[in-house]
């Protein structure tokens, strides 16, 4: 058990280290900012946002800060890629412009130790604990796919789905000429309201839209009878996943 504890030590402070020397080298080398001190505070409160709705306003009054300059200082996270927004997906420009972007920390690591989220907690099967486990899988999640897609030509677009009944798609991906849409989301266990979404996106979509995967935390890759995938998320390790939409 010590030497547990002197592995976690350490894994702890070579997080902590890695956020420090970002912020320190790589921040200050892009801008010459005022409250340099108050960065590492600001990317703990966006943590605590990660696979949700980005809301500056509210990180900026935790922290008694001016929301433009909270909103000028997300920028320059992003530039340092220590969080990913994720734009709203739509059918149309004018509903991808107007959706709100979500707020992903690219390392789920470093968003664990920010939130200081340990094994011993969600052992508890506390709450709060849990709530933010199923925010850092969903942000692994969708990390991963994202640096897949990258791999691939013909992808235009990737970004969130939302509707105004607050029903969400994780991840969409677009192919380049519009003509063929997968979806794609994240879960724990499978539970009836987490096919919802994914229905009504495909429902809006018709014969746009080619595939929906979920990924979960079991171990069998099956599909479900609505249609849509069900794959274990370490699929995304052993094996590809994302495929070009066709």
């Amino acid at each position: 058990m010590a030497v547990e504890r002197t592995t976690i030590g350490q894994r702890n402070r070579w997080l902590d280290n890695y956020i420090r020397l970002t912020l320190e080298r790589d921040v200050t080398e892009i801008s010459k900012i005022r409250q340099a001190t108050m960065l590492p505070r600001l990317l703990a409160v966006l943590a605590g946002q990660t696979a949700q709705v980005l809301n500056v306003k509210n990180a900026a009054s935790k922290l008694q800060m001016d929301e433009k300059t909270a909103g000028s200082y997300v920028r320059l996270l992003e530039a340092v890629f220590l969080i990913l927004l994720l734009p709203g997906w739509g059918k149309t420009l004018s509903s991808r412009a107007t959706a709100r972007p979500k707020i992903h920390v690219v390392d789920s690591a470093v968003a664990a130790r920010l939130l200081r989220l340990t094994p011993e907690k969600l052992a508890k099967n506390g709450p709060t604990a849990l709530t933010e486990f199923g925010h850092l899988i969903e942000s692994f999640v969708v990390g991963e796919l994202i640096r897949q897609a990258s791999w691939l030509d013909n992808v235009a677009t990737v970004g969130h789905w939302r509707t105004v009944d607050n029903d969400e798609v994780d991840l969409v991906i677009e192919r380049d000429d519009g003509q063929a849409v997968q979806g794609m989301g994240s879960t724990s266990i499978l539970n009836p309201k987490d096919v919802k979404p994914m229905l009504k996106l495909r429902d809006s979509l018709g014969e746009l839209f080619q595939e929906g995967i979920i990924f979960t935390t079991g171990g069998v890759t099956y599909t479900h009878s609505s249609g849509l995938r069900v794959v274990p998320i370490d699929r995304l390790w052993n094996g590809r996943t994302v495929r070009p939409p066709s």
